[in-house]
């Protein structure tokens, strides 16, 4: 057991926030930047697609991102270990979540099931409530200190 200690990448948690934001800031970035460039396709109703996307994604964060986020942050800020290892920001449950989400959204682009344009609208939707999480890492990673000392 101590030789896979002295092996695994271990960071310090507050580094581990910063890992856990850096990732949800490129998958709701990679998101954004996907819908963004699809939105050339939309020809009608742009304004409307664009107001329901930024409505969705926020009542997205608020019911269930903003949840999430937050307890993945309690249980980074509550690891026993002070240097865990740098891919423990999500749990094994959320690595399979993920990797269902890309791969659902890669078959959702390349199998053109859905148009173009509602996928713009669909990808603007999942990439406000990631890229509003990311900020709620980044708060915690810069007011580590503070909040450990309460």
């Amino acid at each position: 057991m101590k030789f896979i200690q002295s092996i695994k990448p271990g960071i310090p948690k507050r580094y581990l926030l910063f890992m856990a934001a850096l990732v949800w800031t490129f998958a709701g970035g990679m998101l954004l930047f996907k819908g963004i460039s699809l939105v050339s396709e939309i020809h009608d109703f742009l304004w409307l697609r664009m107001v329901m996307s930024i409505v969705g994604g926020s009542i997205f964060y608020i019911l269930l991102f903003s949840k999430i986020s937050l307890k993945h942050i309690g249980r980074i800020l509550g690891l026993k270990n002070e240097t865990p290892c740098m891919f423990s920001f999500f749990n094994i449950k959320s690595y399979l979540m993920m990797g269902m989400m890309i791969t659902m959204g890669v078959f959702l682009r390349k199998s053109g099931i859905i148009p173009p344009a509602y996928l713009s609208t669909l990808y603007i939707t999942m990439g406000i409530p990631l890229s509003l999480s990311a900020f709620r890492f980044y708060y915690h990673g810069f007011n580590f200190q503070r909040l450990i000392n309460r």
